[in-house]
């Protein structure tokens, strides 16, 4: 598996998450971030047994590569070209 850094939250008060990165061999993306875990909010949504449910701020889908975008990589720190998909 090979992960490459897409980016991460420029505001992130720790250079954390939430970070976004692309897996070259399966094509797909892994996101980092926040667990939600307020059983109130969860009740209102079905989550199968083999997924999970993260929260990051809205200010971020701005920063996503878009798939035949022509920029060379996303606005956000330690930024790599997004992939082409």
């Amino acid at each position: 598996m090979t992960l490459r850094l897409v980016c991460k939250d420029p505001e992130s008060p720790n250079n954390g998450s939430p970070t976004l990165y692309f897996d070259d061999q399966v094509g797909t993306y892994i996101f980092q971030s926040w667990k939600v875990s307020d059983l109130e909010r969860l009740a209102s949504i079905e989550v199968p047994d083999h997924e999970t449910v993260i929260e990051f701020p809205s200010r971020l889908l701005a920063l996503f590569p878009h798939v035949g975008r022509a920029e060379s990589g996303c606005k956000c720190r330690a930024a790599a070209p997004p992939p082409e998909v």
